[in-house]
């Protein structure tokens, strides 16, 4: 047991003191990181309650919050959940769509393989130019994907962890950009029930994405009445990068099998300001969950000085039907609803099969 301390303890201080030198800017970094797209949440289960649960995360939402939490996967899990950011078609952000589905399949005792795929739209946009700022010149469908492979490995009955790696890509009509980038974290369980629990994860740690395509070029004519065609240089844009905490207790109660989940959870963003998230969890009989969270941020009430959307109160709930007992087998369906700061709210709905 004192190994196991030793070497959590150890995992601990590695990755808070390799997170040291990217916290080394200041807040005129703040908003300039690129791919922000994946500071959005797309899994309804977690969203419910702001991702506070970092520490006790299970499954393929484990994407998203702590990738050690794809260790937890028995068999064969399958996940699909679909976001309408801020409103949706209604929304200011007209046709904001976020589609996510994931898969996970334990190849051996300690080990979990995994792969998802993440699709972010935003409706067709009018193409303007200089001489023509009200458009008129037809239109263009953005769009941004991020295609991740992982693997989750159980050291013990205590300690799990699990790595991600991430493929970006963003494109416009005549832009395309893309980068990797790398998730890592862990988790540690104790407790006579398994009721503590602790959770670490550095997320979106890359070289950044890199822009190419007709878009970066333009023509002119010079002094001499020649055609001429300049292309600019477009610089890296940093991942957006952060450090994850949290803890989680959970307070059991025989009746109905009933439970209470108490969680919280820091995040220090790189190019955002840091984030205080509070989650509450109700479950009964291991079918229905109802989950509410509040995501704090300084100046969030200041409509001057708040950076941010995402930040505030969120709520969801999940029902979990059994399929087949002696299999283990279950189907699950997941809302989420996020408010957002001067924009409408944000809803998520999602289902997942275990197999």
């Amino acid at each position: 047991m004192k190994n196991i301390f030793k070497i959590f303890a150890v995992l601990v201080l590695v990755t808070v003191l390799s997170a040291g030198s990217l916290w080394a800017g200041n807040d005129n970094r703040r908003g300039t990181a690129g791919a922000n797209e994946l500071l959005i949440n797309p899994w309804a289960r977690s969203a419910g309650w702001g991702g506070v649960n970092v520490a006790n995360v299970r499954g393929l939402d484990g994407f998203y919050t702590n990738i050690a939490g794809l260790a937890f996967v028995k068999k064969f899990d399958v996940s699909y959940s679909n976001t309408q950011l801020y409103g949706g078609k209604s929304g200011l952000v007209s046709g904001g769509n976020m589609n996510a589905f994931a898969m996970g399949i334990r190849i051996s005792e300690q080990g979990v393989l995994g792969v998802y795929v993440n699709a972010l739209s935003f409706g067709d946009i009018d193409v303007t130019t200089p001489t023509s700022p009200d458009g008129g010149n037809g239109t263009f469908a953005p769009s941004f994907m991020n295609i991740n492979v992982a693997y989750a490995h159980s050291f013990t009955q205590s300690i799990h962890g699990g790595v991600n790696l991430k493929l970006v890509n963003e494109t416009t009509d005549n832009i395309t950009g893309s980068g990797f980038a790398i998730d890592a974290g862990i988790h540690y369980v104790t407790g006579a029930d398994d009721q503590l629990k602790f959770g670490i994860t550095m997320k979106n740690i890359g070289f950044g994405l890199s822009y190419e395509g007709t878009g970066l070029s333009t023509s002119v004519e010079n002094e001499n009445g020649n055609d001429m065609t300049l292309e600019y240089r477009s610089a890296d844009m940093e991942f957006p990068t952060s450090l994850n905490i949290g803890v989680s207790y959970d307070f059991f109660i025989p009746t109905w099998e009933q439970r209470i989940t108490l969680a919280g959870a820091f995040t220090s963003n790189a190019f955002l300001k840091d984030n205080f998230t509070l989650g509450l969890e109700y479950a009964m009989l291991n079918m229905l969950q109802l989950r509410c969270g509040y995501v704090m941020q300084t100046d969030i009430f200041n409509a001057e000085k708040a950076t941010t959307a995402n930040a505030g109160l969120c709520a969801g709930a999940s029902f979990e039907i059994p399929l087949s007992k002696e299999k283990g087998t279950s189907i699950a369906l997941d809302y989420a609803y996020r408010a957002s700061y001067n924009l409408k709210g944000t809803h998520s709905i999602g289902a997942t099969i275990k197999l």
